[in-house]
């Protein structure tokens, strides 16, 4: 598949219409093991909020999490008519408790971010100013980082694979940090796999996209619930929900191995006819299982190509599962009416 590269005064194709920030504005905001930072959170964003936009609401989606954010939750509700909230029954992971609150946005611009302060609420501004501009899709993108270097390292990795397999801008950073039309949401929640990754959706429907620079804080407290192994796990999600590529990848191996063995076959023939040399036995032995190991992967490649495109039409399984609401009127969902399919990759 085909590289794309831009520079990063060319990512995205700007719209002429210029939206008013005063309709409105949903921030919708996974929380998981995050206790001890929601009232800090909820604090500071509506501090933001009351002077930046006309109204505004903060879907928070509690992916199961083991402490008692749920209660802290409701108890926000009760007293700011803004909060809203999703309890799902079990740990769905990061993506799909977002698809969770995206199907309840109701304002024109929604921002998505994290709930450990690592994303700054005073900088909510800098996303609208930018999106306002035209744009389908502004991320959040840090000149450094505050995590560790194991995911400084995992983001750089996914970071160039979506290059390979969605065609992101090379200049821009895959964020959690971000805003987007309504109408982008509107697209997203049609996805119906079962484990939907957010930004190989929106790179799938518009090239317009830019980003500003924000500041990338420490986490204020608590544990977060984004590990080695969900990482891992989102990984092998956007690969193989976005792509073949490692099916392709596969066949490709094995054609190596096959042709490999194949001119190291002719070569002892060679030797043996030429020079007369006589080979032991336990080379012929190895010489046709790595011939017939590189057949078998071709094979395995092939089968898995076919089986992976049925796979990804008829999953359905649920990206999740509503255990309770507080103030969600879950008639009002964006995707009631309309169907969207995503496009697959080839």
């Amino acid at each position: 598949m085909n590289t794309t590269v831009f520079k990063l005064d060319d990512v995205g194709e700007k719209h002429n219409v210029v939206i008013d920030s005063n309709t409105g504005l949903s921030v919708v905001i996974p929380v998981y093991n995050s206790e001890g930072i929601i009232l800090e959170l909820h604090k500071r964003l509506t501090n933001e909020l009351n002077s930046l936009v006309r109204d505004y609401e903060l879907i928070f989606v509690n992916d199961d999490s083991p402490d008692n954010i749920w209660a802290k939750i409701q108890t926000l509700a009760a007293t700011d008519p803004h909060v809203k909230a999703i309890s799902l029954r079990r740990n769905f992971g990061y993506d799909s408790a977002l698809m969770a609150g995206l199907n309840y946005v109701r304002y024109p611009y929604v921002v998505i971010m994290d709930d450990d302060l690592q994303h700054a609420p005073e900088e909510i501004p800098l996303l609208l100013t930018e999106i306002e501009k035209g744009f389908d899709v502004v991320y959040g993108n840090f000149l450094v980082k505050k995590q560790s270097l194991v995911k400084n390292l995992g983001s750089w990795f996914v970071g160039k694979l979506a290059q390979l397999i969605v065609n992101k801008p090379a200049h821009l950073q895959i964020t959690s940090y971000k805003i987007l039309r309504q109408e982008i949401a509107k697209g997203i929640v049609k996805y119906g796999g079962p484990y939907p990754y957010i930004d190989g959706l929106i790179f799938q429907m518009t090239s317009s996209i830019n980003r500003v620079m924000v500041t990338h804080h420490e986490r204020a407290k608590d544990r977060g619930g984004h590990g080695i192994f969900k990482s891992m796990r989102i990984l092998l999600n956007f690969c193989t929900t976005f792509s073949i590529l490692p099916l392709r990848i596969a066949i490709l191996l094995g054609l190596l191995i096959s042709s490999s063995a194949g001119v190291f076959s002719i070569g002892l023939v060679i030797v043996k006819l030429w020079f007369g040399i006589d080979m032991e036995g336990w080379t012929s032995i190895i010489l046709a299982i790595t011939i017939s190991g590189g057949i078998q992967l071709i094979g395995l490649g092939l089968l898995g190509e076919y089986v992976g495109r049925s796979y990804m039409n008829i999953n359905r399984q649920p990206q999740y599962v509503i255990k309770d609401t507080v103030s969600i009127n879950q008639v009002q969902q964006l995707n009631q009416t309309e169907e969207y399919q995503v496009a697959e990759l080839t």
